[in-house]
């Protein structure tokens, strides 16, 4: 079934704003930082914009079914992936304990969130055929 020639607009703008997001969000960890240091601060620099960079890769390479319950557990699974690698990062490297509290409880909570996006994921491909 062919969306409306308005949803597939409306999709294709949605699309490109969040494609526009990432890719503005991973250049923020392109750009060199001279008040690095720190070798485990180049470590986590490198894993920031590494995750940045395969989020952002992920979400253009997910094609979009034109199902909106589909395309968007589809998009948020990458976002999720992408959160979870961060903050995987910032328990590796990082030392404050609240950012640290944060990242654990990101990694716990988009993990158990992306476990129910790749079920609700199937049941939407259902509804679609």
């Amino acid at each position: 079934m062919r969306p409306h020639p308005a949803q597939s607009i409306w999709r294709s703008l949605a699309l490109w704003l969040l494609m526009a997001g990432l890719i503005g969000a991973a250049t923020v960890f392109l750009h060199p930082r001279p008040f690095l240091a720190d070798p485990m601060d180049d470590a986590f620099a490198r894993s920031m914009t590494d995750s940045m960079t395969k989020m952002a890769q992920d979400a253009k390479a997910t094609p979009m079914s034109g199902s909106p319950d589909h395309d968007f557990a589809a998009m948020m699974i990458v976002h999720h992936l992408g959160a979870v690698e961060m903050a995987q990062a910032e328990l590796l490297h990082g030392r404050d304990p609240v950012l640290r509290r944060l990242a654990q409880e990101i990694v716990v909570t988009q993990s158990s969130e992306i476990a129910v996006l790749r079920g609700q994921l199937g049941k939407a491909d259902e509804l679609c055929r």
